[in-house]
């Protein structure tokens, strides 16, 4: 078989579109979760702490004096730690998110509890009741 089409049987296999189904959908997932982090939550966390931009903490490396982290790193090395910050919590919430997401399918695929299971017919009483039945009966009647 030619390399190409190995690659070609490679590629059409399940797994491999699958995964590439999930890489897109988890990179428009990323944005939304990015935008979360950064339009909704950093602010909040910002106003907690005094109104600061946590995009813009940083430590000049190169001994420059600016004010932002755009200058600072126009001028030399800088530790974007404020960066870092807004990563952290980016991770945490996308890793919750995906955690509850995870669950909710794995409670959907469990399989139901099985039915109560139906009583058993009795077993068929044994050959001296059945005898002793009859003749009981017989009795009976006369």
């Amino acid at each position: 078989m030619g390399m190409l089409s190995e690659f070609r049987e490679f590629a059409v296999k399940g797994n491999v579109m699958d995964l590439a189904v999930g890489v897109i959908i988890g990179g428009a997932f990323g944005k939304i979760v990015d935008s979360l982090v950064n339009d909704m939550i950093m602010p909040v966390i910002g106003a907690i702490t005094g109104g600061l931009d946590f995009s813009n903490y940083f430590i000049p490396l190169a001994g420059q004096a600016a004010t932002t982290l755009v200058e600072a790193k126009k001028g030399g090395a800088v530790l974007a730690y404020g960066n870092f910050l807004t990563a952290t919590v980016y991770f945490i919430i996308l890793a919750f998110v995906i955690f509850v997401m995870i669950k909710q399918i794995n409670r959907l695929k469990r399989e139901p509890a099985p039915a109560p299971a139906t009583p058993a017919p009795p077993a068929p009483p044994a050959e001296d009741i059945v005898l002793l039945r009859e003749i009981r009966d017989a009795l009976a009647r006369r």
